[in-house]
């Protein structure tokens, strides 16, 4: 399964050669991945997903240039990995027609309070399995 993200364009978001900047295309995954995990959150007391995480790496494939436009772009979200101290989003900003960007983005559970990373509880890993894509489950992409 995947998650969509409508994420809107917005004027300042262009750089001098009249595109959407590299780094603001960054801050639309972050955006998307951010909306992804807290609608992840169970509720009713459980702690899956109420901590927070950091992103311990980034790979970004620019495919096209994207302009403004009063229109969203869709950013399409699933995982790609989960392991028992991390996973990874895989991403695609595109138009139905039209592939902007492909990227993937480590995420790693931390516990700020402790000052340092954690394990995904197991509640965590079974909610990420479902937006596991088609490949990754080919592949066994689920660890430890």
């Amino acid at each position: 399964m995947r998650y969509l993200y409508s994420c809107p364009l917005r004027w300042s978001d262009m750089d001098a050669n009249g595109h959407v900047n590299n780094a603001v295309f960054v801050r639309y995954l972050e955006e998307a991945r951010i909306d992804y995990m807290r609608r992840l959150a169970p509720g009713g007391g459980s702690a899956a997903f109420k901590g927070g995480s950091v992103v311990a790496r980034h790979e970004v494939d620019y495919l096209r240039q994207l302009v403004y436009r009063p229109e969203p772009v869709t950013v399409e979200l699933w995982v790609k990995k989960i392991s028992a101290a991390s996973l990874t989003v895989g991403y695609e900003v595109k138009d139905a027609d039209t592939v902007y960007l492909r990227a993937a983005t480590v995420v790693v559970p931390f516990d700020f309070a402790a000052g340092r990373p954690r394990r995904l509880m197991p509640e965590e890993k079974a909610i990420l399995k479902e937006y596991l894509d088609d490949a990754a489950h080919q592949e066994g992409a689920v660890a430890g």
